[in-house]
């Protein structure tokens, strides 16, 4: 049986904080995105707002990546 998984790109000091893992596995294609959507919606809405997201699919997998990078200087900062 093939995993589907929803990767977190880069963790931020938010998703650190959160205690966010960086991988998430699951055993349907249809489950891991709707877990991705959601995931990204509470990074979205809940995080520091110095980032933003987004979902790329790729190989049947769902990376969240923050978009444009991140000009906050440290995520130790936030």
């Amino acid at each position: 049986m093939e995993l589907h998984h929803v990767i977190v790109e880069k963790l931020c000091s938010c998703a650190k904080r959160e205690g966010m893992g960086q991988i998430t596995s699951f055993e349907d294609k249809e489950t891991a995105q709707d877990a991705a959507v959601k995931q990204l919606a509470f990074m979205q809405n809940s995080f520091c707002g110095k980032h933003e997201f987004d979902i790329t699919e790729v190989n049947d997998h769902f990376v969240i990546g923050m978009l444009g990078g991140c000009d906050c200087g440290s995520h130790d900062k936030h």
